[in-house]
């Protein structure tokens, strides 16, 4: 054991050897925060702990792999195997199939994806014959997902005025009675979605007090990794688990905490010392991963933010390149640009295509770098795409294996009941519906006996619907005799889809064949690589393919290709050179989140996880036009740029300058608007000007003869629409310009927000 702490350096090994109490490790970006984690881990096992008495939560399947995989080496592989290892959602959902008599639900109940979900909402708005375009399956499922992850049940939430008051505001006014048919379909499939995983944990130890001890006498030694992006669901488990040895360990960086619009509370994390006032704090601040220059360009800006915990991140690497800022005429010519240098540095600096990275705020910004890079026939991977898991041969072929173990898994069965086409028409199956929605009985109830119903299919309906069902119990039976990778094969044999796809005639269908092919090659991975008791059956392996998440489902081929993907998606990624596109205002920070303090700094923390994703090089691109709805818009640089340290920034036009003072002295230009850089040049012309990079808009100087007054069209008392918070009354307007007046409004959905006039684009709609 001491061996493998001397990896570790004094903050390390502190962090990993006080292990007996509540723990909070602060890991700044490029720490070892992983290392510390598994290292801790490993720690408790040598003291003594048994490994089931161990929980460790993490928020990808694939970090808990490669988590497990590290401590067996450390402490032995049958020690490792024992651990309750994995996501909220994958430990959790083990635990309700487990104490699945307490829950009312089957031990082999469905998980609906996203993509279920929403096909089930899209069903009952329509059944309600409502409006899709006011009801929209994606922002009505968001809502419901909100409610649950706040614990709010459908029963309860018809309780909660503000929310009801919130839907009729926003013309909304059947929310609930959708949530609540939704909640019922669910539960009728013997379904649950992801966020009913952790729903139904938290009532299942509400409602039963002694299973709630015997997992609080279980897990005794309790890690969390990623703290900072638990939600209100997750931090409530954590507090009920540890509440009775307070051995609980939180593993995150606040200053890394981006993920609000999924509902991580940032003050899961800022409050964990009010919630255990004896905890231990640990801060793990120095990064291995960047140059010096890139952690303390770094540090200089996230320290604008207010809400955090205060480290000092540093690096003992190399000091690097100063953070290179570009300027493009359009936002075409900056994905051209950055293609040009990514070519350049391959074949001047010896890099590979895979030590680079594109990251931007929004997808949408991926067509130009797609544009360019085939120009250049650079080879590059946009990740966000469609999942492997979610193609439509995959999510078929699936659907079988589900309604094989879960005859009430109603999404399955109308997926494939007639695929591949065994004459069972929609007419047929919207009749079926019928019935079944009308006497309250399950697809399965009726389809497995058509006879006893009068459905008015005809006979030779009926006959098909009933073999369908004989079919469904025939793989059922021999799924229970068979490992996964034989009852799969079989299935996909027997229920006709290989042959479907045996003889492709065109390139999409044989993409089509190869990708059944490599799920049954993933099974039979699964099969032989299992690491849990007895044979692996086709439950096993659904649950396993339920429960991975985004970032487990991406392709992880090592191909030398530049990686394109969201800032978001970057998190927990390096390269060695980043570059990181549309560094402008309304784009990044986005439009969207540039109307409180506390979503502008999250737009912040996710340029600081953006930035530190960088090992060697940082560079920063910008375009003075970019186009917004087909037409050529003026764009001003990023408030961000400005919050790093001029010291640590090469800005366009003045690469030759090494003088610190200097480098200052012409970002100080940019911001005062020297009339002398107030043209928009292109950067790449080495006889232009600066191109000027306008104002922090927080920062504004006091009304200048420059600056256009507030013409004071805007009045208190008026109602006006927003793009993003709907309709709302003006309050109070504060401010002597344009560019500073600020206006708080009372919106009907949203509730109070403060607006800059010269971002919020309001529109009036009654004075």
């Amino acid at each position: 054991m001491e061996d493998f702490l001397s990896n570790l350096n004094k903050a390390q090994q502190e962090a990993v050897t006080h292990y007996e109490g509540p723990s909070l490790v602060i890991a700044g970006a490029g720490s070892g925060k992983t290392r510390v984690l598994t290292y801790r881990i490993a720690y408790v096992l040598s003291k003594g702990v048994k490994p089931y008495q161990v929980l460790a939560l993490t928020f990808t399947n694939k970090a808990a792999a490669e988590m497990k995989e590290r401590i067996a080496e450390m402490v032995g592989a049958e020690k490792a195997k024992k651990l309750w290892m994995g996501t909220f959602h994958s430990v959790f959902a083990r635990i309700l199939r487990v104490e699945h008599k307490a829950t009312g639900y089957s031990k082999n109940y469905t998980i609906y994806d996203s993509v279920d979900s929403k096909n089930l909402i899209r069903k009952i708005i329509k059944e309600l014959s409502l409006d899709e375009k006011v009801y929209k399956p994606n922002q009505v499922l968001g809502r419901i997902s909100t409610a649950k992850n706040n614990l709010i049940t459908h029963s309860s939430y018809p309780n909660k005025s503000q929310l009801i008051q919130e839907d009729e505001r926003a013309r909304r006014p059947r929310i609930h009675d959708i949530y609540r048919i939704y909640a019922g379909r669910l539960h009728k499939a013997d379904a649950m979605d992801f966020d009913d995983l952790l729903l139904n944990i938290n009532i299942l130890f509400r409602d039963h007090p002694q299973l709630l001890e015997k997992y609080q006498d279980k897990f005794r030694y309790i890690f969390v990794d990623e703290y900072q992006d638990t939600n209100f669901s997750q931090y409530l488990i954590v507090r009920k688990l540890s509440q009775k040895y307070r051995n609980v360990c939180v593993v995150g960086d606040d200053a890394q905490s981006i993920y609000s619009f999924r509902g991580a509370k940032i003050e899961n994390i800022l409050n964990f010392k009010k919630d255990y006032p004896n905890a231990q704090v640990f801060k793990l601040e120095r990064n291995y991963r960047s140059t010096q220059t890139i952690v303390d360009a770094a540090n200089s800006m996230i320290q604008k933010n207010e809400h955090q915990i205060y480290k000092e991140v540093y690096s003992e690497q190399a000091v690097g390149d100063k953070i290179k800022v570009i300027s493009s005429y359009t936002d075409t010519e900056e994905a051209y640009q950055i293609a040009q240098s990514i070519s350049d540095k391959t074949l001047s600096d010896g890099n590979d295509y895979k030590d680079f990275a594109i990251l931007y705020r929004t997808n949408a910004q991926s067509r130009n770098f797609e544009e360019a890079f085939r120009r250049y026939n650079l080879p590059y991977k946009i990740y966000g795409g469609i999942s492997f898991y979610q193609r439509k041969e995959i999510k078929d072929i699936l659907a079988y294996f589900r309604l094989t173990l879960n005859f009430h898994d109603e999404e399955a069965l109308l997926r494939i009941i007639n695929f591949p086409a065994r004459g069972i028409g929609k007419t047929t199956i919207g009749r079926i519906q019928s019935y079944s929605n009308e006497q309250g009985l399950t697809l399965w109830q009726i389809i497995e006996d058509p006879d006893k119903h009068p459905l008015e299919i005809g006979k030779a309906a009926a006959t098909k619907v009933k073999n369908f069902s004989a079919m469904i119990r025939e793989f059922a039976t021999m799924a229970q005799e068979q490992d996964a990778y034989q009852a799969a094969l079989t299935i996909a044999e027997k229920s006709g889809i290989l042959n479907e796809f045996k003889n492709p005639g065109t390139i999409q269908e044989q993409n089509k064949f190869e990708n059944v092919q490599e799920i049954l090659n993933g099974i039979k991975d699964f099969t032989e690589r299992y690491e849990g008791e007895g044979t692996p059956t086709l439950s096993d392996y659904i649950e396993n393919v339920s429960l991975l998440t985004n970032a487990d489902r991406e392709d992880e081929e090592d191909l030398n290709k530049v990686t394109i993907m969201t800032m978001h998606s970057a998190k927990g990624l390096e390269f060695k050179n980043v570059y990181l596109a549309g560094m402008e205002e309304g784009l990044f920070p986005s439009q969207m989140s540039m109307n409180t303090d506390k979503e502008l700094e999250e737009e912040r923390r996710l340029f600081y996880v953006a930035l530190t994703r960088a090992e060697e090089k940082a560079i920063l691109s910008y375009a003075n036009n970019r186009y917004k709805w087909g037409v050529s818009t003026r764009s001003q640089p990023s408030r961000f740029i400005y919050d790093i340290d001029p010291r640590y920034l090469v800005l366009p036009e003045v690469e030759s300058q090494s003088d610190p003072e200097q480098q200052a002295n012409s970002l100080s230009s940019y911001r005062q608007g020297d009339p002398d850089l107030s043209r928009g040049l292109n950067a790449s012309d080495k006889n232009r000007k600066l191109t000027r990079i306008g104002e922090r808009p927080k920062q504004q100087p006091a009304a200048s003869t420059q600056e256009k007054a507030y013409d004071g069209e805007l009045k208190e008392g008026m109602w006006v629409r927003h793009d993003r918070f709907g309709q709302g009354k003006i309050t109070h307007i504060e401010g002597d310009t344009f560019h500073n007046t600020k206006a708080s409004i009372e919106f009907t959905e949203h509730g109070k927000k403060q607006l800059l006039l010269k971002f919020a684009k309001l529109k009036i709609i009654s004075k």
